[in-house]
């Protein structure tokens, strides 16, 4: 079957491992997450502290995409992704034997800036196919981003919760790094069309990006959604470990198995954006995420069902704005797509830092309700750039028809 899919000369079963390459990388990110009460009591430190360590990642993956995603309009593909994966495998090492938060925190912005490779890898699958097979590439690998990062809490959290340690999901997730390191590259083409500009005339060129307004609008809306999901993962084992609940990583971690239905059910997303348009997606999007901080600090205080409800919600919210903010940017310009994609995950990535951020501090100041009430406002100033910006395109449309 994998042979029909891709184009003559491609080594088959490439979609598959590219996905599975995908999954793994991007799970380096969310695995510290179930972790963090475990990091906070065996090195005795305040959860706020703790939860600087998924601050720290979001802010490495921000840096990343930023600065080494543009570099894939102009090396070699094989090469490059051989080289960010040693690096990567380097730094979740340093991670797991860091003998204290500092180390630990400089470890994880490190490891996560490299490990940027799904979002190198998502725009190289579709030269590996016919064209009426882009689809499907694209789809095969949005699927293992979002098992890699529904899996790789559960994983982690079901690690630690064996081996006593936080340690442990981080030598793993290095294991399996340095495995791909010698599978991967095999599956890539050694060499692709440059770019014809140079690294820092890629670089110059973003702010210019930012005069298109509905690349704004996308990136407003995803800084929002993405940061009260991660104030949610960044704060949801200190709520597990209070006395309603009781529960250790392995039960955090199990959350992200529970939460792939609603993730699983957003890629349709993409059809109803072809056929209605972006807009309404997003409205869905955000009302399922405000529903979701909704039911987790009302029924969700006390209750494992009410939480897994919650969870299902936003990650369907994250996922299908996720699909319909991609759908309206990658509209704007084709030739541009690689560095409209980066400004937009820079946004979306900041966001997350600044969630987990404010996550820490809204659970000290305010426990799991304070939590809460920072994922809804989050989901309503987004609702707020959606309707303002909805308001503004109806008002130009004629106004654009009466001078045609």
């Amino acid at each position: 079957m994998q042979r029909s899919l891709t184009l003559p000369g491609v080594r088959a079963g490439s979609i598959p491992v590219l996905a599975v390459a995908c999954g793994v990388m991007v799970g380096n990110i969310y695995l510290c997450q179930p972790l963090l009460a475990q990091m906070a009591q065996q090195f005795g430190i305040a959860e706020k502290a703790a939860s600087l360590v998924a601050v720290a990642t979001q802010v490495g993956y921000a840096l990343g995409i930023l600065l080494i995603v543009p570099l894939a309009d102009m090396a070699k593909p094989a090469l490059l992704v051989r080289s960010l994966m040693a690096v990567t495998a380097i730094g979740l090492a340093a991670a797991a034997l860091s003998p204290n938060v500092p180390v630990l925190l400089v470890a994880s912005v490190c490891f996560a800036t490299v490990t940027v490779i799904p979002q190198i890898l998502m725009p190289l699958a579709p030269t590996l196919v016919a064209p009426e097979n882009r689809g499907r590439s694209l789809g095969a690998l949005q699927i293992g981003l979002v098992l890699g990062i529904l899996l790789s809490r559960t994983i982690s959290g079901a690690v630690a919760g064996f081996s006593g340690s936080w340690r442990a999901p981080y030598a793993l997730a290095a294991a399996l790094t340095t495995i791909l390191l010698f599978i991967v590259p095999h599956f890539l083409p050694e060499a692709k069309e440059r770019a014809p500009t140079r690294y820092r005339d890629l670089l110059a060129s973003l702010p210019s990006l930012l005069r298109h307004r509905s690349l704004l609008v996308s990136m407003g809306m995803n800084f929002c959604i993405f940061g009260a999901f991660s104030a949610f993962w960044a704060t949801l084992a200190f709520h597990l470990e209070t006395p309603a609940f009781a529960l250790g990583p392995t039960a955090v971690g199990l959350f992200g198995l529970w939460g792939a239905p609603g993730a699983l059910v957003a890629p349709a997303a993409g059809r109803f954006s072809d056929r209605f348009g972006t807009a309404p997606v997003n409205a869905a999007a955000l009302c399922a995420t405000a529903l979701s901080f909704a039911i987790a600090g009302t029924w969700g205080a006390a209750s494992i069902i009410g939480l897994v409800v919650a969870v299902n919600l936003l990650d369907f919210g994250l996922q299908s704005g996720q699909v319909a903010n991609q759908t309206r940017i990658f509209g704007i310009d084709h030739t541009i797509r690689g560095r409209l994609n980066t400004v937009y995950m820079v946004a979306t990535f900041s966001g997350g830092a600044i969630g987990a951020l404010t996550g820490g501090l809204a659970w000290t100041l305010g426990g799991w309700s304070g939590v809460c009430l920072l994922g809804g406002g989050l989901a309503i100033v987004a609702a707020i750039i959606l309707t303002t910006d909805t308001f503004a395109t109806t008002r130009i449309a004629p106004q654009q028809s009466d001078v045609e």
